[in-house]
């Protein structure tokens, strides 16, 4: 199923068609389960999936509903919803403590002095964040052709100009109408973004579907309460579109590929943090 389903939906369908019944968020919580590396992602995707989980419960039938009508009397349906939702919440409980240790270690580290200025990528996922990381810090960070390849944050050291250094972080890749529970539980680790000096909203220019990426992307920056940071915008893979037309005159037209504007492209980043590293 391509849309999220409420569970009586989910209870209905499994009794017509013999089959297990994943709807969107499932199918994305498992492809970012599968995706999670260190203990941090590990630990924010089981997060969301249990609160998923936990806003779906429901009685297991009518054969293990209330025994009688008498007052106060329970079945063992029941019983067996509240040991589940007992259990699913103490175990969120513990999650949420080691993502707090997380937030305060991060937090320890932002504290102390910073000499170079912090740059993120965003985008939608796909659009080629970790190839634009690897052509502008020369690294070898993870990349692969599928949604959500890269869900840990991954920093480099970046060369902008003479005397100009940076560190670029690449961050997971957006969707449209990204559960909510993932954005909760992913707010430890997009925290980086709102500690970064600039924002570089990565666009694949190859999709024709850009438009609506774009703004998907802009909505979760504004419920992350972002739009206020500083943003260029790098409209990628360039070189997989017949025309060289820049879609916005303001925005930056590169190729992580082949290299097309990327010397352009790190000499505007070098003047924007060399005047907000000024400023402050």
């Amino acid at each position: 199923m391509l849309n999220d389903l409420r569970p009586r939906q989910r209870k209905n369908l499994e009794k017509i068609v013999p089959l297990p019944i994943v709807d969107r968020t499932m199918l994305i919580l498992d492809v970012f389960a599968r995706h999670a590396r260190s203990r941090e992602g590990k630990v924010q995707v089981e997060l969301a999936q249990l609160r998923y989980r936990q806003s779906n419960l429901i009685g297991v039938g009518a054969d293990l509903s209330r025994l009688g009508g008498g007052i106060g009397t329970r079945g063992p349906g029941e019983t067996k919803l509240e040991v589940d939702r007992r259990r699913i919440g103490q175990r969120i409980s513990v999650l949420r403590g080691q993502l707090d240790d997380v937030r305060r270690q991060r937090a320890v580290r932002r504290s102390s002095p910073r000499r170079e200025p912090v740059i993120a990528l965003v985008g939608y996922t796909n659009a080629g964040k970790s190839s634009l990381l690897n052509a502008l810090a020369r690294s070898d960070a993870f990349v692969a052709d599928q949604p959500f390849a890269t869900l840990d944050p991954t920093i480099r050291r970046a060369y902008l100009a003479p005397h100009a250094y940076a560190r670029i972080a690449d961050t997971v890749g957006f969707i449209t109408d990204l559960p909510k529970d993932l954005v909760n539980a992913f707010r430890a680790t997009l925290e980086e973004l709102r500690e970064a000096d600039v924002l570089v909203h990565v666009v694949d220019a190859s999709n024709p579907d850009w438009p609506r990426q774009r703004a998907a992307v802009d909505a979760i920056l504004e419920e992350l309460e972002l739009t206020r940071k500083p943003r260029l915008i790098a409209f990628n893979k360039c070189d997989l579109i017949p025309d060289g037309t820049p879609h916005e005159a303001r925005a930056f037209y590169v190729s992580a590929a082949t290299g097309v504007g990327l010397a352009e492209f790190r000499a505007a980043l070098a003047k924007r943090t060399k005047t907000l590293c000024a400023r402050s």
